[in-house]
């Protein structure tokens, strides 16, 4: 068993705990931290609140291992170190801290023997929010029942409303998941509204307001996605408050949006980070990465068959978590779509903007579809990443970032954006 391996016993929990508390010098932690376990492969995120009112009390949700609100136990702080446990079947988990400030908590994790460093962040009690009265929630009938949205609206009247689409996985409106809680979409729909332009972001299926919107995953296509865009899309265009109609697609929600539309009449089109390759070629590429000898063959054949529109019965267990039956339909139908082929369908104003530090969809995706565009502008952002936050190419400190909620987009984003907007309002 490895080291990540003992921290995938966090998902067997069990609820009950006590709390000890014996120091008057604790600082201010009171509220909502964000931070990671370092483990080996990856960061894991996790989300703490503390409560210190007569004795100090807190839980812990960690979004990939679907723990929410866990009540942690034995929290203490002598000799200068908080300290706090998980306690689950068979074991006790203990995070023990000797540097804790009232902005930043930082230690170690124990786990049956294993050691990893742990980083919090506190989340400002004066963060701003689109939950406000600027924000209302709305709702659109599609091919698959109800999904809801969040449209914010700027304090002044506006003809431009902007389409947020969120990119792969179970991605809520705010740009969250899984990975993290970095609020990158929510901080781009404030942009907007601070440059006068309303914004609509909605929860892919499966998070967020449309948690229960799901589709069986062997009925699922990605003309699904597009379709939800399209109803999006259309809502928008009937209402009489907006003229103008931009769409911002992120990752997945590049091409997504490109494709929507073609389906329905918009302004202009924004891409933050989206493929320039279809789908089997960029399974291909990471595959090869990680795989050789008759796992790669097997690999390359069953992405080749893919392709060509047919399913593959027999799969290698090792690779039975990319390509399991139920999710080839929907591979199948991705790679349908090329994005150099539906972006050089558009003849509207675009805004091509990749990062130099992202780490999932490389530069050369924005120069490939910007090369095929009528009429667009590439911009590389120089030390952004793929949640549009500043970050070094070094991967354990790049992927902090994907739960740091607070850190703020990347300046020349922000300012590429304002200067997109500005020429569309000159044309």
């Amino acid at each position: 068993m490895n080291k990540y391996t003992l921290v995938a016993l966090l998902l067997i929990l069990c609820v009950g705990c006590s709390n000890n508390e014996s120091s008057k010098e604790l600082p201010e932690i009171n509220g909502d931290w964000y931070g990671a376990i370092e483990t080996p492969n990856a960061p894991l995120p996790i989300e703490i609140t503390f409560d210190h009112d007569e004795e100090l009390t807190g839980t812990i949700t960690i979004p990939p291992q679907n723990i929410q609100g866990f009540s942690l136990s034995n929290m203490s702080f002598q000799d200068e170190e908080l300290s706090f446990d998980m306690e689950i079947p068979g074991q006790v988990i203990r995070f023990k801290s000797s540097k804790v400030t009232s902005e930043l908590i930082e230690g170690e994790f124990h786990q049956q023997g294993a050691t990893f460093p742990f980083y919090l962040e506190r989340s400002p009690e004066n963060e701003s929010s689109t939950e406000d009265t600027a924000s209302d929630i709305v709702s659109v009938e599609t091919n698959h029942g109800k999904l809801s949205g969040e449209l914010l609206l700027p304090e002044k009247e506006t003809g431009t409303v902007a389409l947020i689409i969120p990119g792969s996985g179970p991605t809520d409106r705010n740009g969250n998941s899984a990975a993290g809680t970095n609020n990158s979409l929510k901080m781009l729909a404030e942009l907007l509204r601070e440059e006068n332009v309303a914004s609509l972001r909605y929860d892919k299926r499966g998070a967020g307001l449309n948690q229960d919107a799901v589709i069986n995953e062997e009925n699922l296509s990605f003309d699904d996605f597009i379709d939800d865009a399209v109803f999006w899309l259309e809502e928008l265009r009937a209402d009489d408050r907006f003229e103008r109609l931009i769409v911002i697609g992120h990752s997945q929600g590049s091409l997504v949006g490109m494709t929507a539309a073609q389906q329905v009449e918009i302004d202009a089109f924004i891409s933050l980070a989206g493929a320039g390759r279809p789908i089997n070629q960029v399974l291909q590429e990471q595959l090869s990465a990680q795989l050789d000898g008759d796992l790669l063959t097997e690999a390359e054949q069953i992405i080749e068959q893919l392709r060509d529109g047919h399913q593959v019965d027999d799969i290698s267990q090792p690779l039975e978590s990319t390509f399991r039956k139920s999710v080839q339909p929907f591979l199948i139908s991705w790679m349908n779509y090329n994005p150099v082929t539906e972006i050089s369908q558009l003849s509207i104003p675009m805004l091509i903007i990749n990062g130099s530090t992202d780490l999932q969809v490389p530069v050369e995706a924005a120069e490939m579809l910007h090369s095929k565009a009528q009429d667009a502008q590439l911009k590389i952002i120089e030390g952004m990443n793929h949640v549009l936050k500043p970050a070094p190419m070094e991967r354990s400190e790049n992927l902090k970032t994907y739960n740091q909620p607070n850190l703020p987009l990347a300046d020349e984003l922000k300012e590429s954006i304002k200067a997109f907007l500005a020429k569309l309002d000159e044309e």
